[in-house]
């Protein structure tokens, strides 16, 4: 994970053969830093893969198909729904719930309960190793829990504190929408998820897309590891930085 949390997103995935990107919710400039940190650059990326429109998913997303002209794959309906600035993108558009192939990578998209035009996650897998990827959703349906089992790693949102959250700064409008099925999953949910649906062969769980402001990584921690540990797992877990990039993990 490059940056995960409400001011920008973007994950490296990557086999011998192929280099993708997933959302592009920073800078070109930083998006090339954190890249750098771990000895990658954008001209090595082969395909970039958005998954919905919100700016934290896609703020840097037009200078970085101007500057590297890689195919953008993203939904039929969220491609209008981008601002390209003028320029004319590599598009390759899908149906949200279609299988690719970018490389050696097959993904497998899935639609998400979230508050966008067409949002989906996806699932990624190369060389015996599966990667699930699932945020900005307001709850988990049993269709996303089929597509994150067998994960060795799974990304999964951590958003929100629900205490937090009441008591915070946000006009009570927008904590309705965050609590919604449309709006963010709460350290609780995904505290419950973990205790009951887990699949207990992944590897590394990563929390990411914490609020700044309705959460602490701390927490989020705690409330996932007393889950685990209820179960007896000793899964790895990972809070994803807002500030920097996680750890990378190879297979």
């Amino acid at each position: 994970m490059l940056a995960s949390g409400s001011s920008g997103n973007s994950a490296f995935i990557a086999t011998e053969r192929t280099r993708l990107l997933v959302d592009a919710g920073l800078s070109f400039r930083e998006l090339s830093k954190r890249l750098a940190a771990i000895g990658e650059q954008p001209d090595r990326i082969d395909a970039v893969l958005i998954t919905h429109e919100h700016s934290d998913h896609i703020s840097g997303l037009a200078r970085f198909a101007r500057r590297v002209p890689v195919p953008i794959y993203l939904t039929r309906l969220t491609a209008p729904a981008i601002e390209w600035d003028g320029m004319t993108p590599r598009l390759e558009p899908f149906q949200a719930g279609a299988r690719l192939a970018v490389g050696d990578i097959e993904i497998d998209s899935f639609t998400i309960p979230h508050d966008a035009v067409d949002p989906v996650g996806f699932s990624f897998r190369a060389q015996g190793i599966k990667i699930g990827l699932a945020t900005d959703l307001g709850y988990i349906p049993d269709s996303i829990k089929f597509h994150l089992r067998g994960s060795q790693v799974l990304m999964l949102e951590s958003n929100h504190d629900l205490d937090m959250l009441k008591v915070g700064p946000y006009p009570w409008a927008v904590k309705q929408r965050v609590m919604s099925r449309n709006g963010h999953l709460s350290n609780d949910v995904v505290g419950d998820f973990v205790s009951h649906e887990f699949d207990p062969s992944t590897a590394t769980l990563i929390l990411g897309h914490l609020s700044e402001h309705n959460n602490h990584p701390e927490i989020a921690r705690i409330v996932a590891r007393q889950a685990l540990d209820r179960r007896g797992l000793a899964t790895q877990l990972v809070v994803a930085s807002q500030k920097e990039p996680t750890e990378v993990f190879r297979f």
